[in-house]
């Protein structure tokens, strides 16, 4: 007779004999990026319309070796790309050269060609949320560049490509260029009857200075961020600029830090540098005569960060010039925006419909079949209070006295 305490240590023995879907972690290719541009020069007939690139991290290198490791290249990364019909068959086409299974759970972002954009993401979309290894928290971004040059490249402090990029997206919030997308965020904006996608930017710049030869400041390849992309459903419809979009995440983030260059109030050939280090941003939907309209409030406060002039604090009329100054800045921009929004794009990126739902529901559903020839016209008043509060001891700009 078999005594309890060995029943029940035998059934423990045969519940963790094994691990049904093991993946032992030296037959993964661990994806780090992925790139997809559209198939260059297509013979007719031929079906391919992806190229699917993927930067993977080599486990023996990535520990941060100097040397070669016996066998490899000694590069931190391998990336390899793949054409096919679908996303899906152009990843399959990868097992035919690939030793290692691609796994996908360690992505960190996702960059698409614009020309691909311009096509249409939905089926990128699709796939990479049906996929259950991604992460919904991945970054996607849109480039002018190939997608594969751009995650394939060593461009930054980092060892591998693709972790710089996300600590690029991480910190972009001090700067405030790009907005900083997430897959979970377009799906729900492409899904969403009320609100359309955008899409951080990310392009090649000649900015990066060689550490070993003299003379060739500025030759080596950076990425940075530069505005954003403004979707129409699925499709690429325009772009804005870097000064757009720190406008633009005003409406869909929590902004951290932004700077305004602007004219001395004394001298307008000299400039001073103001940090906005709070803020408090409203938007507020109303309904008039069975019209929806919205009303945009934006106080700043802001500290003087640098000053090409003298200008105390204590002097209140050069303070309000200054602050008038950040005033008619912001607000045209903030215009300059919302026009091409409502004119030039015709796209809701700003989520300006999903809060008019949130307060006029029943409202909303007798006009959402037809936002699209409402929105373009609707009235949207921009107010903006900016208030300077300090970060200025020296009345005079700091100069040398020799």
């Amino acid at each position: 007779m078999i005594k309890p305490l060995s029943l029940t240590f035998v059934l423990a023995v045969l519940l963790l004999s094994g691990c049904t879907g093991k993946k032992e972690i030296n037959e993964l290719a661990l994806v780090m990026a992925v790139g997809i541009d559209k198939v260059e020069n297509q013979n007719e007939g031929d079906p391919n319309k992806y190229e699917v690139t993927i930067e993977v991290a080599r486990p023996a290198d990535a520990r941060g070796q100097t040397g070669t490791p016996a066998g490899n290249t000694g590069d931190p990364i391998w990336s390899a790309s793949a054409q096919g019909k679908t996303l899906f068959d152009a990843i399959r086409h990868m097992a035919t050269f690939s030793t290692r299974r691609v796994f996908w759970a360690h992505n960190f972002i996702i960059v698409v060609n614009e020309d691909v954009a311009r096509d249409g993401i939905k089926d990128i979309i699709d796939f990479f949320t049906r996929n259950p290894e991604l992460r919904m928290r991945t970054w996607i971004a849109i480039t002018p560049n190939k997608a594969k040059d751009i995650i394939s490249t060593m461009t930054g402090l980092e060892v591998i490509p693709g972790e710089a990029l996300d600590k690029l997206y991480r910190y972009t919030d001090l700067s405030g260029a790009s907005p900083r997308t997430e897959l979970l965020d377009v799906q729900a904006a492409y899904l969403s009857d009320t609100t359309q996608p955008i899409i951080a930017r990310i392009r090649f710049i000649e900015r990066g200075v060689s550490n070993k030869k003299q003379g060739q400041a500025g030759a080596i390849k950076q990425v940075e961020l530069e505005g954003a992309g403004i979707f129409k459903g699925d499709k690429l419809v325009g772009l804005i600029n870097r000064a757009e979009s720190k406008a633009a995440v005003l409406f869909i983030e929590k902004v951290k830090s932004q700077i305004v260059v602007l004219s001395c109030p004394r001298n307008p050939e000299e400039l001073i540098t103001v940090e906005i280090v709070h803020d408090k941003f409203n938007v507020t939907p109303k309904l008039k005569n069975g019209k929806p309209e919205f009303t945009v409030d934006f106080n700043a406060f802001a500290n003087v960060a640098e000053a090409g002039c003298p200008f105390s604090i204590e002097n209140q009329e050069d303070v309000r010039e200054l602050e008038k100054g950040m005033e008619n800045y912001m607000k045209n921009i903030m215009k300059r925006l919302l026009n091409k929004a409502q004119k030039q794009y015709n796209s809701d990126f700003l989520e300006l419909g999903q809060r008019f739902n949130n307060k006029f529901p029943s409202e909303w559903k007798e006009m959402k079949d037809s936002w699209d020839s409402i929105f373009p016209e609707v009235k949207i008043t921009v107010n903006v209070d900016a208030r300077v509060k300090g970060g200025v001891l020296l009345y005079t700009p700091t100069r040398s006295g020799k």
